[in-house]
């Protein structure tokens, strides 16, 4: 799986996503909105464009985001810049509009639901249910849809 925690940033797909952030969408938005970052990252391939495209990428990448969302609402900022960079702590803003939270959440919904992809599984869940951290992965999503519940 790749995975070093069970956030999905702490995984090698969030690592990507990071990347991608980093060099494609950061140098162009100081201000980032929820929406923004889900149409870029569909349009990168990194999100289906319906709650009913199922796939591990798309299941990482939209617990990613509620994880920057939610790191961006407890602290004021991400923190993910390195010593070739500070372009993460150039953010000034990030905002999410209900249209952008009822999408995430229908996504993370899903995932928590385990609706199945079509060959039957949710690879994720599967995935996470096979290794020691299940009940860990399993609260920390549920942290991340209480966030959004509440906004």
């Amino acid at each position: 799986m790749g995975s070093w925690g069970v956030k999905a940033l702490e995984s090698d797909n969030g690592l990507d996503l990071i990347s991608l952030l980093k060099t494609d969408y950061l140098p162009k938005h100081k201000k980032l909105t929820l929406g923004g970052l889900i149409g870029f990252l569909k349009e990168e391939g990194f999100l289906g464009e319906t709650v009913s495209e199922i796939d591990f990428l798309y299941d990482n990448t939209a617990i990613a985001l509620a994880e920057l969302y939610s790191e961006w609402r407890e602290t004021g900022k991400l923190n993910y810049d390195d010593e070739d960079s500070n372009i993460w702590s150039a953010i000034t803003n990030f905002s999410a509009s209900a249209t952008a939270r009822k999408d995430l959440l229908r996504r993370l919904r899903s995932i928590k639901n385990q609706v199945p992809d079509e060959d039957g599984e949710r690879e994720i869940v599967e995935l996470w249910k096979e290794s020691n951290n299940w009940e860990s992965w399993d609260m920390h999503l549920d942290s991340l849809i209480e966030l959004l519940q509440q906004e």
